[in-house]
């Protein structure tokens, strides 16, 4: 699992770890003056997400090309260069045809499950005549134009896309704190805005009172120096200070026993620095400052130590880090809360975008308004017209029942109303199929006839 913590964990080339043949020297540690619970041989090390929209296709493929022996012993004498070149990833058509098979199967799932956040955003904004092909273009980690094999083409692509992403990360990151940041300065001006000066002074003197309490804080370490180093090796690793060695130390913080200090290991490191500054506890400490502290830590680090750039840090760097007299006599370390994070013309830059964007909404509010009221007129007068529907239907069925004709029903059939039963006795008074008493002098229809045939007979 050597190439997999390297892709996930380093945030760096797909095969750059096996690029490296240098190991660790082997050091004998007294695990039982060490806090916290000891690693376990072969024990597997959950790998943190790279944040990549990719990041799951990326690990399966890692993890099946590990499976092929061939690969992995090309990975091992080539050298970046033909890493980044494409060159390597010709090897794919050495790879053993289950591999290749298993490949073209995460390319398949791949395609499908891009395909469907395409459909799933087009149908959001109810577009029609979606081009999925079209639109796989803007995913630069596969070669969408052959959605059904995994070729060396797609090798190429992933690693291309996976190096260029990552390395971008850290900077989207930095960028999206300084808009944190902005943003609440922002808010903070207009809640000023909406009191009176009484108020706002009030609110002033805390804000100052707290950014006074948030710089009272114990002396920050220079990330990375003895001093720093030796703090984690006492309060953290309950090790004596005064038998601090960098060789020791190397080994009991390589977390998953590879040979190298990836990102997360280093940033691990200065837990206890950060714990000086910040306090969840506290009103005036913002956590999301903290991870952007641990974070300028890490990059301080990588570029002081990580000579070849490759964001690890093999034991032969991490030594030769601790010769330098940066790693003796640091300068002082500032924290955020000593720095200034934007200008004032940033600031305004980014208060008129806001205000942009406010505008842009606030007009599809309106329109959206104007969408809905003229949906309710034409919803009202809608009932208005079956309204007077059916007043013309009641008018219609009164006027037949003024004028004796049977009322229809919903559909318009007749409504016949079946005929009642009389007792023989009153037959005379009620002949069948009437239900009220004839008028005088008229004749039921049997009884004239009955008449007539006994006049013939008896002259």
């Amino acid at each position: 699992m050597r190439w997999t913590a390297v892709i996930v964990q380093q945030c760096v080339l797909l095969v750059t770890y096996l690029l490296i043949t240098l190991e660790a020297v082997p050091i004998d540690i007294d695990k039982t003056k060490v806090k916290g619970e000891p690693h376990v041989e072969g024990e597997k090390i959950e790998n943190p997400d790279t944040g990549l929209y990719y990041d799951e296709y990326l690990r399966q493929v890692i993890d099946v090309l590990e499976t092929d022996k061939h690969f992995r012993e090309k990975l091992q004498t080539a050298d970046i260069e033909e890493i980044k070149n494409g060159k390597l990833s010709k090897e794919l058509d050495l790879v053993s045809h289950h591999v290749r098979t298993r490949l073209d199967e995460l390319k398949r799932q791949e395609v499908a499950r891009l395909r469907m956040l395409i459909k799933a955003k087009m149908d959001s904004i109810q577009d029609t005549g979606i081009d999925h092909q079209a639109l796989l273009k803007q995913f630069e980690h596969l070669n969408h134009q052959n959605p059904d094999t995994f070729e060396p083409k797609d090798l190429d692509m992933l690693i291309k896309a996976a190096t260029s992403d990552l390395e971008n990360y850290d900077k989207t990151r930095h960028e999206e704190f300084k808009k944190y940041e902005m943003m609440k300065e922002h808010e903070r001006r207009e809640y000023l805005k909406t009191l009176n000066e009484e108020k706002r002074q009030e609110e002033e003197s805390k804000y100052e009172e707290q950014k006074k309490k948030h710089g009272d804080h114990p002396k920050i370490n220079h990330p990375g120096s003895k001093d720093q180093l030796k703090e984690v090796w006492e309060e953290a690793d309950g090790l004596d200070p005064n038998d601090f060695d960098p060789k020791t130390f190397f080994k009991l913080h390589d977390v998953n026993n590879d040979g190298f200090l990836d990102e997360q290991e280093l940033e691990a490191l200065f837990t206890k620095e950060l714990e000086k500054v910040y306090d969840p506890k506290n009103e005036e400490d913002d956590m999301v400052e903290m991870e952007e502290e641990r974070l300028r830590m890490r990059e301080h680090v990588m570029n002081e130590v990580d000579l070849n750039r490759d964001r690890l840090v093999t034991l032969e760097e991490f030594l030769k880090a601790t010769e330098k007299k940066e790693f003796l006599e640091p300068d002082s370390w500032e924290t955020l809360d000593q720095q200034q994070l934007f200008t004032e013309e940033e600031l305004k830059e980014f208060e008129s975008h806001i205000s942009q964007q406010e505008d842009e909404l606030r007009k599809k509010a309106e329109d959206l308004q104007k969408q809905k009221e003229e949906l309710q007129r034409q919803h009202d007068q809608l009932q208005a017209q079956k309204q007077e529907l059916q007043q013309v239907v009641q008018q219609m069925e009164q006027k037949k029942l003024q004028q004796g004709n049977p009322a229809s029903g919903p559909a318009g059939e007749l409504k016949f109303q079946p005929p009642e039963e009389h007792p023989a006795g009153n037959a005379q008074n009620h002949p069948a199929g009437g239900a009220q008493p004839l008028p005088p002098g008229h004749v039921p229809v049997q009884e004239a006839a009955a008449r007539n045939d006994h006049v013939q007979i008896h002259p």
